[in-house]
């Protein structure tokens, strides 16, 4: 029987944002943006898909319709990928994450953390989490700062052995990397000014211009729709940027118009600046997941059983970083974000 472990996170809330360190940290992202990106009407790149032999692989192939139920059976069990990790010699024993740095309450650096502005929010106390379980130790993480449109490639190349990094699960993903069971419940939103005229995804955003993360489900929402007539056809979707983050500075510079993002970041961007603010409801329901590589499978049922526990523990678990997380952005009833109860493909 494997030990109960419980994390210890040491969790912390940020306790606000002051305008005047919001700006500094904005114009400094901003500085990096312009010497990081080209055209900001990069198109997001499309999924490359390829043949697979695994139980994952096999049912994505088909026809799919409930991406989020094509995962395995959580177990605690390990395999090779599990001892690889395991077996990385001295300070290289580490389990290896692609995150983000600059989500506001899921993965950022506070700037109040300590030395080093360490990185705190939801996604990381996940990742430690998991680290705690496969290694025993919760700091036993290389944090990798992957962005947005790298999530996918990093995962492929061997740079990381996962991504936890508010990755909605969906079918084209799955093509390329398997998806742990959802960790969190969201959908698309629109974010702009205050005093903008646009009240949310309706025919308000004709003429205007729109910014996504490439290589995000917002962008291809936007696209799809776009191209099917239920986005106004003069709306302007090309300004895509590598990190989402970079969608709120050019709203504040106002370079565009609004924001199309999952509104768990997009409630969280909202925080950063009291000017702009969520307009209309939720128009897709969505569903994070941790990705890994396609062939990990006793990585991915590891990861299960983690998500599993994580959700099980009253005293250290989901509800827990959602209240020390969340709350303040996306209110006090942790319910509407809480996933269903996983399903898992059969597997014999």
């Amino acid at each position: 029987m494997r030990n109960a472990r419980r994390l210890r996170a040491g969790l912390r809330g940020w306790g606000g944002v002051g305008a005047m360190a919001t700006m500094c940290v904005l114009a400094l992202i901003f500085a990096l943006v312009l010497t990081r990106t080209g055209s900001p009407a990069a198109k997001a790149p499309k999924a490359a898909g390829h043949t697979v032999t695994d139980a994952v692989g096999t049912k994505a192939d088909e026809e799919c319709t409930d991406p989020e139920k094509q995962t395995l059976p959580p177990s605690d069990a390990d395999g090779a990928t599990i001892d690889a990790i395991k077996n990385r010699p001295g300070e290289k024993r580490k389990l290896i994450v692609g995150i983000d740095q600059n989500s506001y309450r899921w993965g950022y650096r506070n700037p109040d953390g300590g030395d080093g502005a360490q990185l705190e929010g939801f996604d990381i106390d996940l990742v430690h989490r998991i680290a705690e379980d496969i290694l025993g130790d919760r700091d036993a993480v290389q944090f990798k700062a992957i962005p947005t449109d790298q999530r996918i490639s990093a995962i492929k190349d061997g740079r990381v052995d996962m991504v936890v990094r508010t990755m909605t699960i969906n079918c084209a993903r799955l093509q390329d990397v398997a998806f742990s069971a959802p960790y969190f419940r969201t959908g698309q939103q629109v974010l702009a000014p205050k005093a903008s005229p646009i009240t949310g995804y309706d025919k308000t955003l004709a003429d205007r211009e729109i910014c996504t993360a490439a290589g995000s489900t917002a962008y291809a929402k936007l696209e799809e729709d776009k191209a099917a007539g239920e986005l106004p056809r003069s709306a302007d979707i090309r300004t895509t940027v590598p990190n989402q983050l970079d969608c709120l500075v050019r709203l504040q510079l106002g370079e565009v118009d609004a924001v199309v993002t999952d509104g768990a970041l997009a409630a969280s961007q909202a925080a950063q600046d009291p000017t702009v603010e969520l307009k209309g409801d939720a128009f897709t329901v969505e569903y994070y997941g941790v990705a890994m590589k396609k062939d990990a499978d006793d990585l991915l049922r590891r990861v299960n059983q983690v998500l599993v526990d994580f959700r099980e523990d009253t005293e250290d678990g989901w509800r827990k970083a959602y209240e020390t997380w969340l709350s303040a952005t996306l209110g006090s009833d942790p319910a509407k974000s809480e996933p269903p109860a996983p399903q898992y493909l059969r597997t014999s």
